[in-house]
C-alpha cells in the first residue's frame, strides 16, 4: 500500500502511467527524438502561476546531450542553493532563454495566457529553431516548431527540468529584488504566494503595483468581489 500510494498517475504519451515520487527526469524522451533525427530540443516550463504578485517567468533550454549537468530535477525538489548552482551550470554548458510576462499582461490577459505567451517568447528568444519544444503541462503555446505537451514534464524530461530550474532562479531573483522595492510583504521569502504573512501584509499595507489584481484575494481587497 505504501509503494500505491507513494505514486502519482500522471498523462504521458497519451496513456495513463504511475511514477514514483522519487523518479528522476531522464533524458530518454529526448534520446528517441534525437534517433529519428529530430533536433534540436527545447525543454520550456515556467515558474511563479500561482503567486498574488510578481511576474510569470518561463524558460526554454537546449540541452546539449553530451554535457548535461548531474543532479537536475524539478525544481521544485530542489533547495534554493542547489537550483542557483545547476543554473550556473547550465548557463556554461546548455543554451537558454528567458521571458517574462509582466503583472499587466496577466490581468489584461489571464494567467494562462499571459504563460503561454512568456512559454512562446522565451522559445522565440533561443539562438537556434528547435525542431521540437517539450512543454510542461497539457497546454501548447504557439510556437514555430512542433510541441508536445507533458503534464508533470518537469519530472520526466531533462529538458523540461533545465527549463524549470531557470524559470525558477529567474523569478526568485526578481522576487528578491522587488522584496527590497516593497519591504514588509515578505517576498523575499514567499515569492508573492498567499502565505500568511503576506495575506496579513496586504491587509496592512494594502497591494503594490505588482500585485495581480486579477487574482482573487487582492481583488476583494480592493472591493471587487
Amino acid at each position: 500500500m505504501r509503494g500505491l500510494a507513494s505514486r502519482r498517475r500522471l498523462a504521458h504519451n497519451g496513456a495513463m502511467v504511475q511514477i514514483d515520487k522519487n523518479h528522476k527526469p531522464d533524458f530518454s524522451l529526448e534520446r528517441v527524438a534525437i534517433a529519428r533525427g529530430i533536433a534540436p530540443i527545447a525543454g520550456v516550463d515556467e515558474a511563479g502561476r500561482g503567486p498574488l504578485a510578481g511576474p510569470v517567468v518561463a524558460a526554454a533550454v537546449i540541452l546539449e546531450p553530451g554535457g548535461i549537468p548531474a543532479g537536475l530535477d524539478d525544481s521544485k525538489k530542489l533547495r534554493a542553493a542547489e537550483r542557483e548552482h545547476l543554473f550556473m551550470m547550465l548557463q556554461n554548458t546548455a543554451e537558454i532563454s528567458v521571458a517574462v510576462a509582466d503583472v499587466e499582461r496577466i490581468d489584461s490577459d489571464n494567467i494562462l495566457q499571459a504563460t503561454l505567451w512568456a512559454m512562446a517568447e522565451a522559445v522565440g528568444g533561443l539562438n537556434q529553431t528547435p525542431d521540437l519544444a517539450l512543454v510542461d503541462g497539457n497546454q501548447k503555446p504557439k510556437l514555430d516548431c512542433f510541441c508536445r505537451p507533458i503534464v508533470k514534464g518537469d519530472c520526466l524530461s531533462l529538458s523540461i527540468a533545465a527549463a524549470s530550474i531557470a524559470a525558477k532562479v529567474v523569478r526568485d531573483k526578481i522576487m528578491d529584488e522587488l522584496a527590497d522595492e516593497h519591504p514588509g510583504y515578505g517576498w523575499e521569502r514567499n515569492k508573492g504566494y498567499g502565505t500568511k504573512e503576506h495575506m496579513a501584509a496586504l491587509e496592512r499595507l494594502g497591494p503594490t503595483p505588482h500585485h495581480r489584481r486579477s487574482f482573487a484575494p487582492v481583488r476583494r481587497l480592493l472591493g471587487g468581489d
